[in-house]
């Protein structure tokens, strides 16, 4: 009997342990699409830092104290609400609360400079799932305008679009693969309660469109992207 209740103690010290880390230090993510390519690949399995931005505690609207606040550069974990059903969703932060953003031909100006990015490597096709959008897709847009510009003849596209001014307590942002990305460009400027955690590095990947032999999960691991740092 004794051991028994050994055993169990041992076992609800190890479940505790994993719900605490999982909540409040790291959790571990999946990427599902290739809006962040190169940076993140369809298939890669990612830890994220939740303790960085306040862990929210299960079951409750409590969240922990954050240690900082989003800043821009960051890749971040968040669960928008636009989506259906709702899942995690990672994108690079570009505006802080404050900023005024802008793209012009495929070139962002944050703050009036032009960024350097040169994780972005655009691919020139069209994604059918942004343009369904249309210019519907943008009309969120028309608040956030710098006051000076006309908006009875705003018509901003995909690679073009702004000034805009984030929100307070929002932050704009943009996949890195920006022609196959559903981000704030076509959603909005996203709050800052939704964003979950900080990417920080890549445990796992595996090429989904590898045709190897079982087992895939050996087979078809992409070893050179393993322990990855995510910037």
């Amino acid at each position: 009997m004794k051991d028994l209740l050994e055993w169990v103690k041992s076992f609800a010290i190890a479940v505790l342990l994993f719900f605490v880390i999982r909540t409040f230090l790291i959790q571990a993510f999946t990427i599902p699409s290739g809006s962040m390519e190169n940076t993140l690949q369809v298939g890669d399995y990612l830890m994220a830092n939740n303790a960085i931005f306040g862990a929210q505690i299960p079951f409750t609207d409590v969240k922990v104290p954050a240690f900082r606040d989003p800043v821009f550069g960051d890749i971040v974990v968040f669960r928008p609400t636009y989506n259906d059903p709702i899942i995690d969703v990672v994108k690079r932060v570009i505006g802080e609360p404050g900023d005024t953003v802008q793209m012009i031909n495929r070139v962002v100006y944050r703050n009036g400079e032009a960024l350097t990015e040169p994780y972005v490597e655009p691919t020139y096709s069209p994604d059918e799932r942004l343009e369904q959008y249309g210019p519907q897709g943008f009309q969120w847009q028309l608040e956030a305008l710098l006051p000076d510009v006309d908006k009875a003849s705003y018509a901003p596209t995909r690679d073009t679009w702004g000034p805009l001014v984030v929100a307070d307590g929002h932050y704009m942002l943009l996949g890195d693969n920006r022609d196959q990305s559903l981000d704030s460009r076509f959603m909005g400027f996203i709050p800052r309660e939704v964003i979950r955690g900080k990417a920080l590095f890549i445990y796992y990947s595996i090429d989904p469109l590898a045709e190897r032999p079982f087992p895939r999960f050996l087979t078809s691991v992409r070893w050179d992207r393993l322990g990855s740092m995510i910037r």
